[in-house]
């Protein structure tokens, strides 16, 4: 049973690691390209190691008692031989589906397996020869694990006291394997992602552990209509794109932007045709758009198009046209709510903050959408607006092709970096980034010689240096540069002799303090720079440090500080309310740049832009337009309350309009990941 074992490991690593590096091969100009060989190598290794203890660890820590009975190791060569099976089956699969989707199988391969008989019979049509050569293979291998794992020997009987020492050990081998770490997070697909290639980023893995990560992965994907009632597609599009301002004619609704021909139409919900291919649009009224359902004169007509993929598509035009757009830098800041920022009425925590709202453009009235640093990102970095799934840097099916303000500016000549104290592995953030536009990665293990490393990583001021030196030594091109802190979490840990502690030193309030006392300094220290005048900045909060209260939606601790400053920012005091999947698009309009966007966010320099906020609460949704919140529970009648900050709630009257409103709004997201709209089309000129 132990021979068994080891050789099954052995051969194991021998499989994955020769189709890993035939893969490479077939796609060396890329691996080429982004750094070689060498880091899909180590990657596999620890991603192998995860994958073989899985199968190995149970038999390995049973092997010294139960190896020398003939039944146990007739059991476990079945086992071992089901495993092989499967690694092998998966990795002969592998070529054909980079071929068909640029990628290793995922939760494709599983999704086909609902309707055999159409998938197999078009890939016996369609690949009989592949499959055929397939076959042949994969028999070739399972023959070759009958006789190495299905035909060995019992063991000697091991002396009884050597019985718990080999289990203890290999317990402490399977567990490091499977774990694959000693740092603070275990190991994830972003562990061994190295590039902005999502292809090569599932080069490192090995396609078995990718099928079962991505089936292991959906538990985070929930239906919104399950939870909060279904609505017409349609009338979902028109509702969220009027609210988002995209229903006049500069802008696309559902069968715009790539079609052609002429007819008339005021409302995307009239004008749309939600599904695959071409379609027929027709509406009445008058617009000044430039498509087939969005025309520039009046009557009727038809148009066919592509557009309709992706229903909020649209030009953004910015307010401010700029001969080099500037550079755009994203500061979220971890857990630091309203409650404890001066300026907005809280405990007086931030005067660095405070000071420097008095430079920029501050807004008071901004609200986060939910209550997780991921669904902050998601909101700032993607304007994605917030689901009763899980963020969408967790979801299997945004890790590529999902839209983000990297993806967007890469075709404005951008380079995008992200830069986070912490493993950028955490939370998928590493794979989410990589695969949707951006370029470079600064994360732990590349700061050099950090002041101060605690439970989560380098301190705020190592993270301030790092984008120092990156925006005081730019390449030759605009970048996006986001940056994420990570002091202001528990167990509040922070370098000494920065500031005087309050009370107990290691409690939310001091490293509240810490961080504002390091992002002052950095900012001391921007304004005196050669970049300060190229570039914009967003200090935002990712949410409150902890959210509760006895409120369906406790609207305090959505609050958050929210400011923009550099270059030619003026000085404001912005009281509309806000969310903060309105930033991004407001972002690119102060940057100078035209971009076609799915985004449904509010560009803030419109005078009539703001209004409504939306918030994700455990399974509970929150829709605030102005002073009325509107809320949506599981299975449950929408409620609506008169709301007064910072915590009055006045039950009224419920407005079936602001309902359908809020409906939509929270189903919306999750059609448009569900059926992979939110991105760009295929790049095309937007002069």
């Amino acid at each position: 049973m132990r021979t068994q074992i080891w050789i099954f490991i052995v051969a194991a690593f021998c499989l994955l690691t020769l189709s890993r590096c035939l893969l490479a091969a077939w796609q060396w100009p890329r691996v080429r390209q982004a750094g070689g060989l060498l880091p899909i190598l180590k990657g596999g290794v620890r991603i192998d190691a995860n994958q073989i203890a899985v199968f190995a660890g149970i038999p390995a820590l049973l092997a010294p008692w139960l190896g020398h009975f003939p039944w146990a190791v007739e059991i476990t060569g079945w086992w071992l031989q089901i495993a092989w099976f499967l690694l092998v089956l998966l990795e002969v699969s592998t070529p054909q589906f980079i071929y068909e989707y640029d990628t290793r199988p995922n939760r494709l391969y599983v999704e086909y397996l609902k309707h055999p008989q159409e998938v197999f019979g078009m890939l016996w049509k369609g690949y009989k020869a592949v499959i055929i050569g397939g076959v042949i293979v994969l028999a070739l291998f399972v023959w070759a694990g009958h006789g190495l794992f299905g035909r060995t020997p019992a063991d000697a009987p091991m002396t009884w006291w050597l019985r718990p020492l080999y289990s203890l050990a290999a317990a402490a081998i399977t567990f490091l394997a499977i774990r694959g770490t000693l740092g603070h997070r275990p190991i994830n697909p972003a562990t061994v992602a190295y590039c902005g290639d999502s292809m090569l980023n599932t080069l490192p893995l090995n396609s078995l552990y990718n099928v079962a990560y991505a089936v292991y992965s959906m538990k985070n994907e929930r239906s919104a209509a399950d939870v909060y009632g279904g609505m017409p597609a349609g009338e979902m599009h028109d509702i969220v794109n009027r609210c988002a301002g995209l229903l006049a004619g500069a802008y696309a609704g559902a069968a715009i932007a790539t079609a052609t021909g002429t007819g008339t139409g005021t409302g995307a919900g009239a004008a749309m045709s939600i599904g695959e291919g071409t379609g027929t649009a027709t509406a009445t009224g008058a617009g000044t758009g430039t498509s087939a359902a969005m025309p520039t004169g009046t009557g009727t007509g038809t148009g066919t198009g592509t557009a309709q993929n992706i229903p909020s598509l649209h030009l953004q035009e910015p307010s401010v046209r700029r001969e080099r757009p500037l550079n755009v830098v994203l500061i979220v800041e971890e857990s630091l709510g309203a409650q404890y920022t001066g300026v907005l009425g809280g405990a007086g925590l931030t005067p660095e903050f405070d000071r420097l709202a008095g430079l920029g453009w501050n807004f008071t009235q901004a609200y986060a959408t939910g209550t997780r640093s991921v669904r902050g990102l998601e909101a700032v970095v993607a304007g994605f607006p917030p689901t009763v799934s899980d963020a969408a840097l967790r979801l299997p099916d945004a890790q590529s092709n999902f839209f983000t303000l990297a993806q967007a500016l890469r075709r404005q000549g951008y380079r995008s970096r992200f830069i986070y104290g912490g493993e950028a592995h955490f939370d998928n953030m590493k794979s989410f980034f990589f695969g949707n536009g951006f370029d470079d990665l600064y994360d732990r293990a590349t700061f050099e010689n950090p002041a101060f490393v605690g439970t989560w990583g380098a301190s705020d001021e190592d993270m301030f240096a790092q984008l120092d030196r990156l925006l005081s030594n730019p390449p030759n091109q605009p970048t996006l540069t986001l940056a994420f802190s990570v002091t202001n979490h528990s167990p509040w840990e922070y370098p000494q002799g920065r500031i005087e502690p309050l009370g107990e030193p290691a409690s939310v309030e001091n490293t509240v303090r810490y961080a504002d006392w390091a992002l002052g300094r950095f900012f001391d220290k921007a304004m005196r720079s050669d970049y300060w005048k190229d570039t914009v900045f967003l200090v935002v909060a990712d949410h409150d440090s902890r959210v509760f209260g006895a409120s369906l939606v406790p609207l305090r601790h959505f609050h958050i500080p929210a400011l923009i400053l550099g270059a030619d920012v003026p000085a404001r005091s912005d009281e509309r309310l806000i969310s903060q999947i309105d930033l991004p698009p407001t972002l690119l309009s102060l940057a100078g740049i035209r971009a076609e966007h799915p985004m449904i966010g509010h560009d803030l320099c419109r005078a009539e832009a703001g209004g409504r906020a939306l918030m994700q609460y455990s399974d509970n949704y929150g829709y605030l337009r102005d002073d009325r919140l509107l809320v949506l529970e599981p299975h449950r009648p929408p409620s609506q309350y008169r709301y007064t900050a910072p915590e009055t709630y006045e039950p009224a009257q419920l407005d079936p309009e602001l309902a359908r409103e809020a409906q939509a709004h929270v189903l919306w997201p999750a059609w448009m990941y569900k059926n992979r709209r939110y991105t760009l089309p295929p790049s095309r000129s937007t002069a």
